[in-house]
């Protein structure tokens, strides 16, 4: 009976506890006995670490030099007390603190003697450039008793107090003790982060340089597309603007802020799609001519390869403006002056009704593709998302990424090509003897589908998969038996 009351007594209890969930829903382990933790700073970070801590069920003592001010910014459960008797107990002290203010802490060099100093701060670009040390090494070069550890600076304030789930989950750690570290990192761990150990304390100049860079791996693709953009708007510019001005004294220059960039957005849109699936066609190519996988690919193609995700969401990016201008264009004024011009010459021609069939199916047809490829695009976006791409296991990213990238490609061709029509082949068309951007835009992903063809041929698709299994064309390796034995040498291919 009395184990019955022992098991109705356990079942009773929450599975999950109520102080888990209260602070992000996460599961992460948090000590029975929180330790206190310490916290010198009361600036926007010091209350989103507070926050979060609180949260994640540790007892939080904030040091502040005018406590009483403060205390209204931070937590109830957070204590709030001055500097001194702040860093009396915790073990762990977080120093959120701007470096010129690290040597007003001077004063507690005793008492912070033994304790672990979590420095949390980062260096502006000219006070990066200016001092040789980093942030974390002045600090311990100020308290050589004390065990500095860089760890949070990399994580906002948004994402302290909203939780890992709407912000980034990695914590970059890196110090000189490894225990000092174990300890940071599963603090991390209980307040739902991941942690990601950097080495020693020397890295945390670079750590510290990670913040300043704003985009790094968008710089390139971002400078490709704003290249295309120029170039194919200075080629419309020319074709639909500047030559009627010339050869007819016709006034297009109210085309330039909507038609143009509407025919100029596409061309860098489908061109970017291309970009992307170029070079895994080249590197194919390479990997057959080589006829092994285990040279590396130039460094031009390496990085090539490296920004594919960015070129195909600029290429995204620049197909949705496409689609957005496409709906403003009938809202023009010079749009309504075309119809009722039109409307005019066809009651002056005497026509009672304007339809020509084959307009009327290439619209249709050309309509339905580019939402298809539209479509496609946009799934590949979604893919790209972090959170759903961590979802998704190899195959089903491959698949969507690759097969369905494609498909997005070959619709993109088709729609251009049901665009373009007849145009190619109509003089007319060519204007300063300029062939239409459409057949410019083409010349690329048709080589891209073409190549891809060729890769499914069975003597190259057999080729090429033998090769990223490990075949070598000239991987004979010879292995010598000892002198006395019967046999000769003997070849294996490995």
């Amino acid at each position: 009976m009395m184990k019955g009351t022992v098991m109705s007594g356990e079942m009773d209890k929450p599975l999950i506890s109520r102080r888990l969930v209260d602070s992000d829903g996460s599961l992460a382990e948090v000590p029975k006995e929180a330790p206190k933790v310490g916290i010198l700073g009361s600036g926007d970070f010091a209350r989103s670490l507070a926050t979060r801590l609180v949260g994640s069920g540790f007892s939080v003592v904030v040091g502040s030099r005018n406590p009483k001010r403060t205390a209204g910014l931070f937590p109830s459960l957070a204590q709030v007390t001055f500097q001194e008797e702040a860093v009396s107990s915790p073990e762990v002290i977080f120093v959120a603190v701007f470096r010129e203010h690290y040597s007003s802490l001077c004063s507690l060099a005793d008492q912070l003697a033994g304790k672990i100093l979590v420095d949390v701060s980062n260096p502006t670009e000219k006070e990066r450039l200016q001092h040789r040390q980093s942030n974390a090494e002045y600090l311990a070069s100020l308290f050589p008793a004390c065990t500095v550890v860089k760890a949070f600076n990399v994580i906002s304030a948004w994402a302290l107090q909203a939780g890992p789930r709407d912000g980034n989950r990695q914590v970059l750690i890196c110090g000189d003790q490894l225990e000092a570290k174990h300890t940071v990192s599963e603090m991390a761990r209980a307040m739902g982060f991941t942690p990601l150990d950097m080495g020693s304390l020397a890295s945390a100049r670079e750590v510290e340089a990670i913040p300043l860079r704003l985009l790094p791996s968008w710089k390139v693709p971002t400078l490709l597309a704003l290249g295309l953009f120029v170039c194919f708007y200075a080629y419309n510019f020319i074709r639909d603007v500047l030559q009627p001005y010339i050869r007819k004294d016709e006034n297009k220059f109210y085309k330039m802020p909507l038609s143009v960039v509407n025919t100029t957005l596409p061309c860098v849109a489908y061109v970017l799609l291309s970009l992307v699936y170029l070079p895994g066609v080249l590197a194919a190519a390479l990997q057959l001519r080589r006829g092994t996988k285990y040279q590396r690919f130039p460094d031009w193609l390496d990085h090539w390869l490296q920004h594919r995700k960015q070129i195909g969401l600029l290429s995204f990016f620049f197909a949705m403006l496409h689609a957005l201008y496409s709906f403003c264009l009938p809202l023009r004024r010079s749009h309504r002056y075309d119809l009722v011009n039109l409307a005019v010459k066809q009651v002056l021609a005497n026509k009672s009704r304007l339809w020509v069939e084959e307009e009327v199916w290439r619209m249709e047809i050309y309509l339905s593709l580019g939402v298809l490829a539209l479509g496609m695009l946009s799934l590949l976006a979604v893919t790209s998302i972090p959170s759903i791409a961590n979802s998704l296991n190899w195959k089903e990213f491959s698949f969507v990424q690759s097969t369905l990238g494609f498909v997005a490609l070959m619709l993109s061709t088709m729609h251009t090509l049901t665009y373009g029509w007849t145009r190619a082949f109509e003089e007319n068309h060519y204007k300063f003897y300029l062939p239409p951007t459409f057949t410019l835009t083409l010349l690329l992903p048709c080589v891209i589908i073409l190549a891809k063809g060729l890769f499914l041929l069975p003597c190259l698709s057999h080729r090429l998969t033998k090769i990223r299994r490990g075949w070598e064309r000239d991987g004979a390796v010879k292995f010598m038996l000892p002198a006395g034995h019967t046999q000769g040498e003997k070849t294996s291919h490995v």
